[in-house]
């Protein structure tokens, strides 16, 4: 009888272990994030880009055209003025900012020292559809 007594807690232990849902964790939604591009001063006249300098920006853009078709990237663009007046942003998703910064020190652009780059936290809060 006393085996009887420390079986059946143990059974009925397995038992609902079993039968309870497992605990998923939660996938988070990717987080948005921001950076800011500054030509280095050097590129701020037109006459001082190099051939390596347009290489490189070749690479950060077809990056940039990568990001867009995987969704990664929502929106990347720039202004168009002149030398220390131009900067441009890149708006797109990572998991946390430490997957955020290792997007953009990945930039060909910044890693190559071209530009400068300014990470913060965004939110998309409007959008316009797609036509």
């Amino acid at each position: 009888m006393s085996r009887l007594r420390l079986i059946i807690p143990l059974v009925c232990t397995f038992i609902i272990g079993q039968s309870s849902p497992a605990q998923v964790p939660k996938t988070e939604k990717p987080k948005q994030f921001i950076y800011v591009l500054r030509l280095v001063s050097r590129l701020y006249s037109d006459s001082n880009w190099t051939k390596q300098d347009n290489e490189v920006l070749e690479r950060h853009f077809a990056r940039f055209q990568e990001a867009a078709k995987s969704g990664q990237l929502i929106l990347a663009g720039r202004t168009s003025e002149p030398g220390d007046k131009t900067f441009g942003i890149a708006i797109f998703a990572a998991s946390d900012e430490a997957a955020a910064r290792k997007f953009m020190q990945a930039d060909p652009a910044v890693a190559g020292g071209l530009m400068t780059a300014e990470l913060h936290p965004f939110a998309v809060a409007l959008e316009r559809k797609n036509q």
